[in-house]
């Protein structure tokens, strides 16, 4: 089955991760994605294999956020290839894209021009740094926007470290669906009044919106929550903890009171669950480092597998292993929960990580992986009506790639 989304045409003007990312995952939801690429290199995430440091025979970053679509390329810059974008972008439902807002309005592919072209069409503008304001079009990638200025890794720095590397594509990814549900809701208000209408998120407004626990409280109190140090954390039963061979876990006792004695048991005292010193949150907050000190000590006795069959048996003692990528990939919860889908890709597929909605009326059904860079062409411009010999004098012309 093709997903709820089923008969929804996009075009994507992409590039790097969050557009794609947003198209991908309508692409998995079941829409049309016609991915408009440059002459050159197309979209620069094409290059990611190169990023990684040899001449690797796949790219699974590009490959992971641009399944499900087909390219076409145009040179946007000539009239002909910038006429035939305004030709699909007319037939379409949705277009998205987080090239510059400056980029687009100088290529007459801003919001202005295309919903008076198209009133129908919802637009979906990915930015940094948001539409209005000084750095409207200051260029970002998640690193700047999302991890470093929304405030995210300087709430992670512990004193006198430096600020954490975030990994790759977090920001985006997290923009990426935000934009993808805007657009359904744009469209759903579309059925009631026929219009289009301009949808926008920024990579600063999610890292915003992600880091928003802290943020309400220095809205409402005017302080920082301080970073978590596992050394002193004033509830050790929201603390995470190392076994014998080194692996660690995460105690997550979040309810002091009702998951303390399970942690007291579990780790061989329940003697501590009347103890003065560890009897009540506040208790337990004023000496956290000596009995944080103390569950190191047994916690470093046994194998985190031998401590979650004993997690396990306290049905207040909630706990998670703290995995590597390895073991996620090899976890088979992870597998269960849809983690992961097979794509068709020649005779056979290939395992890539899922986006993370699951439709129980109407399943996805994945369709092929990324497209080589303007392997669909032909058929797109076939489509728009253009016969095979004024498809071959465009490519002659250099319009289309």
């Amino acid at each position: 089955m093709a997903g709820p989304m089923d008969g929804v045409k996009v075009v994507e003007l992409g590039v790097w991760v969050a557009g794609p990312a947003a198209g991908c995952i309508l692409g998995d939801w079941g829409a049309d994605i016609v991915k408009i690429e440059p002459p050159g290199i197309g979209d620069p995430s094409r290059l990611f294999d190169k990023m990684l440091g040899a001449d690797m025979p796949f790219n699974p970053i590009f490959e992971n956020d641009n399944r499900n679509k087909r390219s076409v390329v145009l040179d946007l810059r000539k009239p002909e290839g910038l006429a035939l974008a305004y030709e699909l972008i007319d037939a379409a439902d949705v277009f998205v894209s987080n090239v510059r807002t400056g980029s687009l309005a100088r290529l007459g592919l801003d919001w202005e021009t295309l919903g008076a072209r198209n009133p129908r069409l919802v637009y979906a503008s990915i930015t940094g740094y948001g539409l209005e304001g000084p750095d409207a079009d200051r260029a970002a990638y998640d690193v700047a926007a999302f991890w470093s200025r929304a405030g995210i890794a300087g709430s992670l720095m512990l004193p006198g470290q430096p600020p954490p590397f975030q990994r790759g594509g977090m920001g985006d990814h997290n923009t990426g669906l935000a934009a993808a549900g805007a657009v359904c809701a744009a469209l759903y208000e579309r059925e009631r009044t026929g219009e289009g209408q301009l949808v926008s998120t920024s990579l600063l407004r999610e890292g915003m919106y992600t880091l928003s626990f802290d943020m309400a409280v220095s809205l409402r109190f005017g302080v920082d929550l301080l970073p978590g140090n596992r050394k002193t954390m004033g509830n050790p039963a929201m603390n995470n903890y190392q076994d014998s061979e080194g692996k660690w876990f995460w105690i997550v006792g979040l309810e002091g009171a009702r998951h303390w004695p399970a942690l007291a048991r579990a780790a061989g005292h329940p003697e501590w669950v009347d103890d003065p010193r560890f009897k009540g949150d506040a208790e337990r907050a004023l000496n956290a480092e000596p009995l944080i000190e103390m569950l190191d000590e047994i916690f470093a006795t046994r194998t985190r597998a031998e401590w979650g069959e004993v997690f396990d048996a306290e049905e207040n003692l909630w706990w998670a292993p703290v995995q590597t990528m390895q073991e996620v990939l090899q976890d088979p919860q992870a597998h269960a929960a849809g983690g992961f889908v097979e794509v068709p890709d020649g005779e056979g597929t290939t395992l890539l990580p899922a986006t993370p909605v699951d439709f129980g009326g109407r399943p996805c059904a994945q369709r092929n992986m990324a497209p080589d860079h303007g392997a669909d062409g032909d058929t797109i411009l076939a489509e728009l009506g253009r016969d095979p010999k004024t498809i071959e004098a465009l490519r002659k012309a250099g319009v289309l790639g």
